[in-house]
């Protein structure tokens, strides 16, 4: 199986750090056009650049939260974009309250991170798609679409539940156009500083525990990530729209 995306425009959004830098390599080593933006502009310029497989990797300043701002990077890549995957999001360095002390301004800064964001951007990229009768859209979701946040935020289960929603309601409205739309939910990876308190606050019993309940018995890494975005956003996935890829080194 040889996929290859020389010559195709990716926009990769929250591509600074961890899985979102990973998969804009990932492109890039390809053969992609990519788009690496986030609003950590300067570690993302880090790595910007050509790459050795041929494709090159240009580095772009996003707010996620704001339509001119998504709308500015879309235009800059090329305004028919051919993937675009959505990693941007996270915790925002909240961590868990009880239900009544959480402000609603931390419930908004997540749930607009996660899911207002890709819906903006997927408000961008999809007219542009439907003029090339074709498209992939990619949203990095999480195990906690589909069950219970181990991080204990409420907020974080609410926009990633919301987030599968959107995949499948844009895949039926898109499909007729040759766009497909899904989603990859990785299990907790050590990708952020953001998520290092969590893994810390298990110890190292807890650490070891957590690994052991894994099928494959080991921690997920961005790669695997990649690899599996890699594949949706291919040719070989033409017929695969609406769905949510567990990636998780587990059946559940």
């Amino acid at each position: 199986m040889l996929i290859t995306y020389q010559g195709k425009r990716v926009i990769v959004a929250g591509a600074a750090r961890g899985i979102g830098h990973a998969i804009a390599v990932a492109f890039a080593e390809n053969g992609g056009e990519v788009t690496a933006c986030d609003r950590l502009v300067d570690e993302v310029k880090s790595f910007a650049g050509p790459v050795k497989a041929g494709g090159t990797i240009l580095a772009a300043a996003v707010d996620v939260t704001d339509k001119p701002s998504i709308e500015a990077v879309v235009a800059a890549a090329g305004g028919t974009i051919d993937v675009l995957v959505y990693v941007a999001g996270g915790i925002r360095g909240q961590k868990h309250k009880p239900l009544e002390e959480v402000p609603v301004e931390d419930f908004h800064q997540i749930v607009d991170a996660n899911l207002t964001g890709a819906f903006l951007f997927a408000q961008a990229v999809a007219p542009g798609m439907k003029r090339a009768g074709k498209g992939r859209i990619v949203t990095i979701s999480s195990r906690a679409a589909l069950a219970p946040s181990l991080t204990g935020i409420q907020a974080y289960a609410s926009a990633k539940h919301g987030q599968l929603g959107l995949v499948r309601q844009l895949a039926h409205e898109l499909g007729q156009f040759g766009i497909t739309v899904n989603t990859v939910a990785p299990g907790f990876l050590r990708t952020s500083p953001d998520y290092e308190p969590q893994w810390e606050g298990w110890g190292t019993e807890g650490q070891k525990a957590f690994v052991e309940r894994i099928a494959m018995r080991r921690m997920g890494t961005p790669q695997d990530i990649a690899d599996a975005v890699l594949f949706l956003a291919s040719d070989y996935a033409s017929w695969i729209t609406g769905q949510i890829l567990p990636v998780t080194g587990s059946p559940n």
